[in-house]
């Protein structure tokens, strides 16, 4: 500013004329531990070629990483900073400097090349690690500042960690029921989240499709496989998708709510109802029902939002997760409706490509059974297995009755068919309602979400079924700010969840 002015600098002070001048003052030093951390992270990546490869192993490619890392962490600081803290509503000097802390786990990989003693794993997995730690700062500084992430965060850490240690104590002290099963023998903490569907997912990841596994879609093996490739385990990288998946699943949900309802309670309500609800545990375990849930409420979100083509470009992936993806065609064409009749230009066009996205993931699955098998259909015949087959709904109510009736009542199978019966009326009861309080987008996927799996001749799994059908949790959010309500919902959910929890650690069928 001096300068400008035509005067000359006051005697004594410092001017910066550095390759930083463009930063503010205070961020400069911000941005040397950014390119450090980088650069530890580019002398780490030479490292590791070095070792596989030695003809790279001079010092023009060491002084190549080194640069690379340093230069690329910089931009990605500065964009994220930019781009991240306007949205947050944030400074950008004040972004630029907590963002910083997010690159100080990158400097933990000089355990690896310094063969530190008790250093984690492989290469790929201590960086997996460092990466982890990486997002959970940036997560923790978006949660200082933005009340929509703080609340979510916290819904997440408040269930899943005593989850956590409820499945592990359940699982060390309760005598797990006696059976072959299989297992990956990672020891009684992480080898509680792959009971019986997980089997499966970890099974397609590791080798392939082959006999009944053509049941389970793949895009869920698939990003396990991706995953546990570069850490070298596939169940960890089963429980980072699912959480991971479960946590953007409960944003997502959060702002659809506030959203419809435009209040922060009612959010708030929908995400705590879903992440107590006595079968929650399948959203941290190797299980489908956490990223299904997330893209399902994204792909209605973004219809939600008017942005058609990126609803359906979402919803092709939830039907790639499982057949029940496809439904999501349903609010999305309804939105599309809407729009038209509300005048948007390029609704109807927009709305077109978006639905004819929709289907693309089943089709996609299709053609490679056809490839494999030579049968686009195998994922539904293969049912016959678990003896499930199309029918009217009423039918698979009747059969659970009589097999409700075919044993003693003090059983544990009939138990089992009770507990599917409960959870299927009640759902049932709640979609009656919602289409007399909920947007036509929610009644109509809530019913096809509820109708289609009843339409099996079978009740089996109906309560973990209904985890996902999120607008049954929008519906008891509108009634729980009530404090009565609020109470015997959760009152009901917590200790279901609790018992649930002992029995999938302990090897018990749950849903």
């Amino acid at each position: 500013m001096q300068y400008a002015a035509g005067q000359p600098p006051i005697r004594g002070q410092r001017t910066f004329a550095g390759p930083l001048s463009f930063l503010p003052a205070a961020a400069r030093y911000a941005a040397l531990v950014t390119f450090a951390a980088g650069a530890s992270a580019g002398f780490f990546a030479w490292y590791v070629i070095a070792s596989r490869a030695h003809a790279v192993a001079g010092d023009l490619g060491l002084l190549a990483c080194i640069i690379a890392g340093g230069v690329g962490a910089l931009a990605v600081w500065a964009l994220y900073s930019k781009y991240v803290g306007r949205w947050a509503d944030v400074e950008h000097e004040m972004m630029l400097q907590v963002d910083a802390l997010s690159y100080l786990p990158f400097f933990a990989l000089w355990l690896y090349v310094l063969q530190v003693p008790g250093s984690i794993g492989s290469a790929s997995f201590m960086l997996t690690m460092v990466v982890v730690a990486w997002l959970a700062i940036k997560l923790a500084v978006l949660a200082y500042f933005v009340r929509t992430v703080r609340l979510v965060s916290s819904i997440f850490l408040a269930t899943r960690i005593p989850l956590i240690l409820i499945a592990s104590v359940a699982a060390i002290v309760i005598g797990q029921r006696a059976g072959h099963h299989w297992s990956p023998q990672h020891g009684l903490v992480l080898d509680v989240w792959s009971r019986w569907d997980a089997q499966h997912y970890l099974d397609i990841a590791q080798l392939g499709y082959h006999g009944i596994d053509i049941a389970f879609f793949p895009l869920y093996p698939l990003l396990i496989h991706v995953l546990g490739k570069l850490i070298g385990d596939n169940l960890i990288a089963g429980l980072i998708i699912s959480n991971v998946a479960f946590f953007v699943a409960l944003g997502y949900l959060y702002a659809l709510t506030k959203k419809e309802f435009g209040d922060d309670s009612t959010a708030f309500h929908a995400i705590f109802y879903t992440a107590i609800f006595p079968t929650a545990i399948f959203f941290s375990a190797v299980y489908t029902e956490s990223l299904f849930l997330a893209l399902t409420v994204a792909s209605v979100y973004y219809a939600r939002r008017g942005n058609f083509i990126t609803s359906g470009v979402v919803g092709a992936l939830a039907a790639l997760t499982r057949v029940e993806g496809v439904l999501v065609a349903l609010p999305l064409l309804y939105e599309v409706w809407r729009g038209w009749r509300e005048g948007q230009s390029t609704a109807l066009l927009r709305g077109i490509i978006g639905l004819s996205l929709v289907p693309a993931g089943l089709l996609v699955y299709m053609t490679f059974l056809y490839a494999l098998v030579g049968d686009p259909m195998a994922f539904q015949k293969i049912q016959v297995d678990w003896n499930r087959h199309l029918s009217f709904p009423w039918v698979s109510i009747a059969n659970t009755l009589k097999l409700i009736v075919a044993h003693p009542l003090s059983s544990p199978a009939a138990v089992n068919h009770i507990i599917e019966l409960v959870f299927t009326l009640a759902f049932l009861a709640l979609m009656i309602v919602s289409f007399w309080v909920l947007r036509p987008s929610y009644s109509l996927y809530f019913a096809a979400s509820l109708l289609v799996p009843m339409s099996t001749a079978s009740l089996m799994s109906m309560p973990r079924f209904a985890l996902v059908v999120f607008p049954a949790f929008m519906l008891l959010a509108l009634w729980g700010r009530r404090p009565v309500i609020n109470s015997a919902i959760v009152s009901l959910f917590l200790p279901l969840l609790g018992l649930f929890t002992v029995l999938f650690a302990d090897w018990y069928w749950l849903a």
